[in-house]
């Protein structure tokens, strides 16, 4: 079929009502994930043959403003609310069928990725890849795995902040932020070293809860353009002096050799930029809408977000198998070098096509595990089983349990 076969099929089947702008946000959203892990994360061979990892932000801090481009969860996670309002809206039945479906559609392709990594470790270990190599890939791997599981927890939510949108509107999602501001005062300020290390982990659920609580509030039709630009300028103001008043780290993802991260668990920085995308995302709706209304511009929105979570499981994979050949032959810029140099940043982004090749590639066979699962016979039943068994054998592997 070509590809204007392809694109008019696509816009035929497109209703009138779908959401163009909010797709295309999805989309965007998820083109960052790979782009950001495969252009902000490296891998160095070492004298003993093995890959580990690396980042050119250790040596290239100027380059921390990319992360903040790169680093797209806000959208996402407003996205995601949004979406998750009108889902619960048209669902006709328990609150429970509602979460169950959906955590099917999450869990399929995380168990599918898992479940073949398990397969492959033996089968990579017995032709001669070290197991060092392999542990790093498995990291790798699991590394952006750690959205589903808060998705998952987010959305389980949902009724709960559609009531809080009801009755708060747009000042639904201001408990979240002051909740965070705490956690960050009492773990950065003055009395940090009386704080044990655990109160960071108290901004997991508020820090990512917060962008969502906002697409919930957006998809109630409580949130304004007002209340866009409020977000806007308040998240801008808010970046801006935490980073020259308060010295959060500059980037938005973990810097190895940094004793600060703003991303594990979200800091007050990483709510303020999800404020500054979201007032932006919902200021330019409409013209983004405008723009998706062409079919050569909204075919391959739909594309990608039917294969949302291959990208975000199978992104990883494909980088691991263009570095971990190659790290048989030795040294090579962009691949098994260590991402220090200007050097390494320009091969890096010339291999990103190869990446993405490999991706796709991948992709026509993972898409696979998106598919709703044959149920009824004891075959399947089987086939689910080991495949939860191979799932949990390499998350002990990769999470260093074993």
């Amino acid at each position: 079929m070509t590809f204007a076969a392809t694109v008019a099929k696509i816009e035929a089947r497109t209703p009138a009502h779908r959401d163009r702008a909010v797709d295309g946000l999805r989309a965007l959203a998820l083109l960052a994930v790979p782009l950001g892990h495969w252009l902000l994360g490296g891998l160095a061979l070492g004298d003993d043959g093995a890959l580990r990892n690396a980042s050119p932000l250790a040596s290239f801090g100027v380059f921390a403003p990319i992360s903040w481009v790169l680093q797209m969860l806000g959208i996402f996670f407003l996205v995601g609310g949004y979406a998750s309002v009108l889902s619960f809206r048209r669902h006709t039945g328990t609150t429970g069928q509602w979460l169950r479906q959906r955590t099917a559609r999450l869990g399929r392709p995380v168990l599918g990725v898992t479940a073949v990594w398990a397969v492959l470790l033996p089968v990579l270990y017995a032709v001669g890849v070290p197991l060092t190599t392999l542990r790093t890939g498995s990291t790798l791997v699991v590394q952006p795995l750690w959205f589903v599981g808060v998705y998952l927890v987010i959305t389980a939510l949902t009724p709960y902040c559609i009531r809080a949108a009801r009755r708060l509107g747009a000042w639904a999602a201001a408990p979240l932020l002051l909740s965070v501001t705490v956690v960050d005062l009492l773990r950065y300020g003055p009395y940090a070293d009386a704080v044990p290390s655990w109160l960071s982990m108290l901004n997991i659920l508020p820090g990512w809860l917060f962008a969502y609580q906002l697409g919930v509030s957006w998809g109630e039709g409580r949130i304004t353009r007002r209340h866009a630009r409020g977000l806007l300028i308040g998240g801008a103001a808010l970046f801006a002096l935490l980073l020259a008043v308060f010295h959060y780290p500059a980037s938005m993802v973990g810097v190895p050799g940094e004793a600060r991260t703003n991303s594990h668990p979200p800091s007050l920085l990483v709510l303020a930029l999800a404020m500054v995308q979201s007032g932006a995302a919902i200021l330019l709706r409409g013209r983004l809408a405008k723009l998706l209304a062409r079919p050569a511009l909204w075919a391959p929105v739909v594309v990608i977000n039917l294969s949302a979570m291959t990208i975000l499981c199978w992104h990883q994979t494909a980088m691991l198998a263009a570095a971990v050949p190659v790290s048989f032959a030795g040294a090579v810029p962009g691949l098994t070098t260590a991402p220090d140099t200007l050097g390494w940043v320009l091969a890096r982004i010339a291999f990103l096509p190869l990446f993405a090749g490999l991706l796709i590639l991948i992709g026509r066979y993972a898409r696979g595990f998106e598919s709703p699962w044959r149920t009824g016979s004891a075959s399947a039943g089987v086939r689910r089983a080991a495949a939860g068994v191979l799932a949990a054998g390499f998350a002990v592997f990769a999470l260093g349990l074993a």
